[in-house]
């Protein structure tokens, strides 16, 4: 008698801390998106209140509630992702085991901590919340320098060198916060979104056109290919470092806006070759193509500051910071989290309203100051608005995920 298989689900575990604290991915994308939400809540809270005119001490941060907003948004927000992609990405490379338990259980607490710290930084001892809030980046390192150094590679090694730079940024965050910098403090926040930005540029690199392959292979699709041209790619990052190094120095103008012009156009050939068009059936893959546009918009924008001064350069800084991070944050914890739990890489449709809703919002924080500036408050806090929905779906679907067992299949044997 012959016996037929086929696969079958087993019946949704419940959430669990040890499921949560199993893999790095899990806690730091929760933690990221939810984040994301609170402090860009937060944010608006205090915006509308200075608006009607309310008192605006009621927030206890120390320095400026703006350079406040912009420093949690990288070192909150985009770190806690920066940390769950490494933590994941690491032993992929290495075949190192990845953090589990107490010891990513006492990482994560080091980056809530820092969060809380720098929440209440005005009513806290500020060497107390500034080491609380410098602590996260260097242990991350620690933790990631010892699996990278299993089998060590030098393109892999770059992301410690990175890691020490936004060390160092964050440093001079919080030297400036209490002047004893002669700088703005949302100066070395500009370079440490910058830096993320590189690091961006890296992993997609790495990423796009081989999930772009993929799927196009899967669907046996007569859309050309994606192409790497290796001296493309270290143009593009070389061109890429040489303006961030430039803009972190402040150079002359015109130097600035030529460096953001040669990046702008070897980031946006080498985003021309990986063949996005022919994935727009796919916002699993479209969106991550889209991300990567989103630094070639932040540096022509740059370019074009530097040259006419008509940009104001918190418009380029969200370009980078609300579309190019924000778009890639969602795009690759999304399908990250269904790669690393068993789960078929297609995103749910609330995700793809989320895709949708974080590209409302950089769009809006970007062209709506120039579109309808007599409506300009109304505009930020849309795009708030807009971030804070797209974050929201991403907890809605993904906590169920990100804190339950591996999805496993049974064999039935009818």
């Amino acid at each position: 008698m012959s016996h037929t298989s086929h696969s079958a689900r087993l019946p949704p575990a419940s959430p669990s801390f040890d499921a949560t604290f199993s893999y790095g991915f899990r806690p730091f994308f929760l933690g990221s998106a939810v984040y994301g939400v609170l402090a860009m809540a937060v944010w608006l809270a205090w915006i509308a209140s200075a608006t009607i005119g309310w008192p605006q001490n009621w927030l206890p941060v120390a320095g400026s509630v703006y350079a406040w907003h912009a420093h949690e948004m990288v070192f909150g927000f985009a770190a806690a992702a920066i940390g769950g992609f490494l933590l994941t990405a690491v032993p992929n490379w290495t075949g190192a085991l990845p953090l589990s338990g107490p010891p990513l259980i006492f990482l994560f607490a080091v980056w809530l901590a820092g969060r809380v710290a720098m929440g209440l930084s005005a009513i806290l001892p500020y060497p107390f919340a500034s080491g609380l809030d410098l602590a996260f980046l260097p242990v991350l390192g620690g933790f990631a320098a010892r699996q990278l150094f299993t089998r060590p590679a030098p393109r892999n090694l770059i992301f410690l060198v990175l890691v020490v730079a936004l060390t160092l940024s964050n440093i001079l965050y919080h030297l400036a916060n209490v002047g004893m910098l002669a700088v703005e403090p949302i100066a070395p926040v500009r370079t440490a979104l910058l830096i993320v930005i590189v690091m961006i540029a890296i992993i997609g690199g790495r990423i796009i056109p081989a999930f772009t392959h993929n799927w196009l292979h899967g669907r046996r699709s007569s859309a050309r290919m994606p192409q790497r041209l290796p001296w493309l790619d270290r143009a593009a990052l070389a061109s890429l470092a040489v303006f961030v190094l430039l803009d972190a120095s402040g150079a002359i103008h015109v130097l600035l806006g030529t460096a953001a012009l040669a990046a702008a156009l070897a980031n946006g050939a080498r985003l021309a070759l990986w063949s996005g068009a022919g994935t727009r059936q796919e916002p699993i893959v479209w969106v991550l193509h889209l991300g990567y546009l989103w630094i070639v918009i932040g540096l022509v924008l740059s370019a074009l500051g530097a040259f006419t001064g008509l940009i104001p350069g918190a418009i380029a800084s969200h370009a980078f910071g609300t579309g190019a991070v924000g778009t890639m944050v969602i795009a690759v914890m999304s399908r990250a989290s269904l790669g690393h739990t068993g789960r078929r890489l297609i995103a749910p449709p609330s995700i793809v309203w989320a895709y949708h809703l974080v590209t409302l919002a950089a769009l809006l924080r970007v062209a709506g100051p120039f579109l309808a500036p007599q409506y300009y408050g109304a505009v930020l806090v849309t795009s708030g608005l807009a971030w804070i929905g797209a974050f929201l779906l991403f907890v809605l679907v993904y906590a169920p995920i990100l804190t339950t067992p591996r999805v496993h299949t049974k064999l039935v044997h009818p």
